[in-house]
């Protein structure tokens, strides 16, 4: 057996543990476990010990508000279209685009409330996703990355063209902050604090993380993770799939709205630079790095995707090559990811010890996918 083989063996075992062990809290008992995880990433991640830890060079809470929140919130919206319903987005960053132009346009031109113009983006983002799904969710595989990337091409072509509505290549700028609450210095929100951007995006985090766990533990969840398995046996099964792919693509756009919202609030400019598809591959990355299928395990690829380079960078020139090699690294050692789906690694465990369909179907005593 592998090396690789008897790392995934050993963390399919301690998630088969904790899963059992969280299953037998009352649901009060979680409630309060996941508030109090959350107050203490809230207090501990923009300290400054950890600081000089993560991002010696740079403003770590800057960091944590801009780049990895914005990119953790795309990668969780991403993972319902890949991870659960198993489609290849390769033009997401579209639907972040048009979240972020909406926000940015309303709020500039119009002089909305950053809070009213916030949910319009988003479901703005979450049209854009069913005017793009309606048409090509009845192509497959390779054929549906292909469609999706031209979408985040024509997206940023049409941003850097439309210089009448946005701008064109000079963007919009002076786009305000969102409003402060009250006299909270944690909530005062501007360009020399990073903290309550940062918080702000982990109350939103919270909220696509709740939403997302209960989809996921409905009969959408289930329809979806049907589909990702075997599309048309689902179909024959009674699973009406293009919904169901409608749907998924619709969420994730909203939820990659969502980020373009909080971005242009934070930047306070937008241009059609800062939505090349490369943006789109490295959430990508994020999702598969992470753990398809598995939300924190995303959330942790995206952390690490935007916070590598972001160590590396007295590396210079050279910080993307050692991002890259410890890409490669990872991928070797953890082809299933860094925190993989219970489910998806005990099928790759099977398959790599030659069980496989001929090994007796065990059926978990608490269906808990963590």
């Amino acid at each position: 057996m592998s090396v690789g083989t008897r790392i995934t063996s050993a963390q399919s075992q301690i998630n088969a543990n904790a899963g059992r062990v969280w299953a037998r809290l009352p649901l009060p008992a979680k409630f309060v476990a996941v508030i109090v995880l959350y107050l203490a990433i809230a207090w501990i991640l923009p300290s400054n010990p950890v600081s000089h830890v993560m991002a010696p060079q740079s403003s770590w809470p800057f960091v944590l508000s801009g780049a990895v929140s914005i990119y953790i919130l795309m990668a969780l919206g991403l993972n319902v279209v890949i991870g659960y319903a198993g489609m290849l987005d390769l033009g997401y960053v579209g639907f972040y685009a048009v979240g972020g132009y909406v926000v940015a346009i309303l709020t500039t031109r119009h002089h909305w409330d950053f809070w009213v113009a916030l949910p319009v983006g988003i479901v703005a983002a979450a049209i854009s996703g069913l005017i793009l799904g309606a048409p090509t969710l009845r192509l497959r595989g390779d054929y549906l990355a292909i469609v999706t990337l031209g979408f985040g091409l024509i997206v940023a072509t049409a941003a850097n063209n439309l210089v009448s509505v946005d701008g064109g290549p000079q963007g919009i700028s002076q786009i305000p902050h969102p409003p402060s609450v009250g006299h909270v210095k944690q909530l005062t929100y501007g360009v020399l604090n990073g903290k309550p951007y940062f918080y702000l995006a982990l109350a939103a985090l919270f909220l696509v993380v709740f939403l997302v766990r209960r989809l996921e533990r409905s009969r959408v969840g289930r329809a979806w993770m049907a589909i990702r398995e075997d599309e048309d046996v689902a179909e024959l099964m009674g699973v009406p799939t293009y919904r169901f792919r409608l749907w998924s693509f619709a969420i994730g756009a909203a939820v990659g709205g969502t980020a373009g919202g909080f971005f242009v609030s934070q930047a306070n400019h937008i241009d059609p630079t800062a939505f090349s598809y490369q943006v789109s591959i490295l959430v990508v990355v994020a999702v598969i790095l992470g753990g398809s299928g598995n939300m924190f395990g995303v959330a942790l690829g995206a952390f690490v995707v935007e916070w590598l380079p972001e160590r590396f960078r007295q590396f210079a020139n050279y910080r993307i090559l050692a991002f890259g090699a410890a890409l490669v690294v990872l991928m070797i050692f953890r082809p299933e990811g860094l925190w993989p789906s219970r489910r998806r690694s005990a099928e790759l465990t099977e398959v790599a010890t030659g069980e496989g369909l001929s090994a007796p179907l065990v059926v978990p005593a608490a269906e808990v996918d963590r």
